[in-house]
């Protein structure tokens, strides 16, 4: 059986959606986080449960969990580009901070609400680090206040830009902790524990590769693997046509837009490619509602 791909939401939330990986999810949020706000230990508040799974709307497969400090996260791996993912992770966001309060509570109770999320596409085109941090500042002065919102997007296609480059083209980027977890994520196929280069030779690392390696799925479990791998590499490639299409087309305007033109250009290609992923999981046995969920397709688009 081949490696789980740990940018797919259900392996990504096996490895750090788990009990028994919880100090995967804190290496994991502590190379993102500030120094002030490093986690100690941290509860799950919706461990990975495969019931749960089995027909989830893909990219909402999150991680929430809180800290010993009671700081509040939400952490999710988000397959695909769709048009309302600003918007929605602002409502998740939002709503992780107001479900802090019961009926009675104080406001003096809410915490800081963080929220991670692991991007498989360009998100914030002008933005040269494939990491940014979001919080609210004085538009004149920079002066950040309200230091209770704080959201994070990591963007894995910035810090490895080319589908075929090997894990030895990677290594000078790797500096800190948060470069080793992206590099796992990008390159984890490519990953031997019993033989890491320096840049990687870290405990969590090698155990996120046996997590990959012994992990089985049951048969519904693997379903919905496959068709949210699918996905994912269908919206790879429309990343890279994209790209060449813009070298061909020599657009000043560079790289950034150049990805918003061709992915424009694809979307009728694009939604050939979900017909044909949807009428092979019908195929296959799988729910009308699933596959709907799985591609974004309406009934009447699969009829």
């Amino acid at each position: 059986m081949s490696l789980l791909n740990p940018r797919v939401d259900l392996a990504f939330k096996k490895i750090f959606g788990s009990p028994e990986n919880k100090d995967l999810l804190i290496s994991f949020i502590n190379s993102v986080v500030s120094k002030e706000d490093q986690v100690v230990d941290i509860e799950l508040l919706n461990p990975y449960n495969p019931k749960k799974f089995l027909g989830a709307k893909m990219s909402i497969l999150d991680i929430k969990a809180k800290d010993t400090c009671g700081n509040y996260y939400n952490i999710e791996v988000q397959i695909s580009n769709e048009g309302d993912y600003d918007k929605r992770s602002l409502y998740y966001w939002a709503k992780l901070y107001a479900d802090q309060l019961g009926d009675g509570d104080r406001y003096k109770h809410l915490r800081k609400a963080i929220a991670i999320h692991v991007l498989n596409f360009i998100s914030v085109a002008n933005a040269p680090k494939y990491v940014n941090k979001f919080v609210i500042t004085n538009e004149e002065t920079t002066l950040s206040h309200f230091e209770d919102l704080e959201i994070y997007t990591i963007e894995l296609c910035k810090f490895s830009t080319q589908a075929d480059e090997n894990i030895k083209e990677l290594l000078p980027r790797i500096k800190n902790g948060l470069d080793r977890w992206a590099a796992f994520l990008t390159k984890a196929s490519h990953l031997d524990r019993n033989n890491l280069p320096k840049e990687l030779d870290d405990p969590c690392i090698k155990k996120a590769i046996d997590v990959l390696t012994h992990t089985s799925l049951n048969k519904e479990e693997r379903e919905q693997y496959e068709g949210h791998l699918k996905w994912m590499r269908i919206e790879e490639s429309t990343l890279e046509r994209a790209k060449e299409e813009s070298k061909a087309e020599g657009l000043e305007e560079g790289l950034a837009k150049g990805l918003e033109e061709g992915l424009a250009r694809g979307l009728k290609r694009e939604l050939q490619a979900k017909k044909e992923i949807a009428s092979h999981l019908l195929s296959q046995g799988m729910q009308m509602e699933a596959v709907c969920k799985i591609t974004g397709l309406s009934r009447e688009e699969l009829l």
